[in-house]
C-alpha cells in the first residue's frame, strides 16, 4: 500500500515537472509539447512505459521528454536553459508548497505524513535534476550559464553523461551528492 501511494505521489510530482517544461517551452514561443498533448497535469501524458516500470522495480525511472523545437525559440541556449530549469523549478515551488501546509497543519498525522513525503518526493527531484549531467537538466541548465564559447566545449560532453549517470546511480553514489542539498532544503522547508 505504500508503494502504491509513494508511486501516486511520484507520478502527480513528474507531472507537475513536466508540465512545467512544456508550459515555459510555450511561453517562450515554441508550442511543440502543447501539439503534443504535453501542456497537461495529466500523469498519462508523461508517463514512459519503461521509465514507469523501472520506478516500480527499481525505486528509480523517468517521464517522457517534453519536446521542444529550437528553431522555435528566439535564444536557443537562454531559452533551453530556462525551458530546463522549470521542471526542478516546479519541484521545488510544490516543496515549498506542501512545506508550508505541513507547518501550518502542525505536521501531526497521516496528511503530515503525505505533505512531508510530497516534500521531500519533491526536493529529491529537484535535486537530482538539476545535477549537470546529459541527459538531466541540470546539464541544459549549465550550458545556458556558461559563455558561448565554454557552453559549446561542454556541449562536447554530453555524449559522457548517461555512462556517469548509471554509474552514479549503480553504485549509489548519486545518493550521497543530494542527500546534502535535499536534507539543507528539507531543514529550510519542513523545520527539520
Amino acid at each position: 500500500m505504500s508503494l502504491l501511494l509513494f508511486f501516486g505521489l511520484l507520478l502527480v510530482s513528474l507531472s507537475f515537472h513536466e508540465a512545467a517544461h512544456a508550459f515555459v517551452a510555450n511561453l517562450l514561443g515554441d508550442p511543440t509539447a502543447r501539439y503534443s498533448g504535453r501542456l497537461t497535469l495529466n500523469p498519462l501524458a508523461h508517463l514512459d512505459p519503461i521509465g514507469s516500470l523501472m520506478i516500480l522495480l527499481a525505486g528509480f525511472g523517468w517521464a517522457k521528454p517534453v519536446p521542444f523545437n529550437p528553431l522555435n525559440l528566439r535564444n536557443l541556449k537562454r531559452d533551453a536553459a530556462l525551458i530546463s530549469f522549470a521542471g526542478p523549478a516546479a519541484n521545488l515551488a510544490l516543496a515549498a508548497i506542501f512545506g508550508s501546509f505541513y507547518r501550518w497543519l502542525g505536521g501531526g498525522g497521516a496528511l503530515g505524513g503525505v505533505l512531508t513525503l510530497l516534500a521531500i518526493i519533491n526536493l529529491n527531484l529537484a535535486v537530482f535534476n538539476l545535477i549537470p549531467l546529459h541527459p538531466l537538466d541540470g546539464f541544459k541548465v549549465v550550458t545556458g550559464l556558461l559563455p558561448r564559447r565554454l557552453a559549446v566545449d561542454w556541449e562536447q560532453t554530453q555524449g559522457w553523461g548517461i555512462y556517469i549517470l548509471i554509474l552514479l546511480l549503480v553504485t549509489g553514489a548519486f545518493v550521497v551528492i543530494i542527500s546534502g542539498p535535499v536534507s539543507w532544503l528539507s531543514h529550510l522547508i519542513l523545520g527539520f
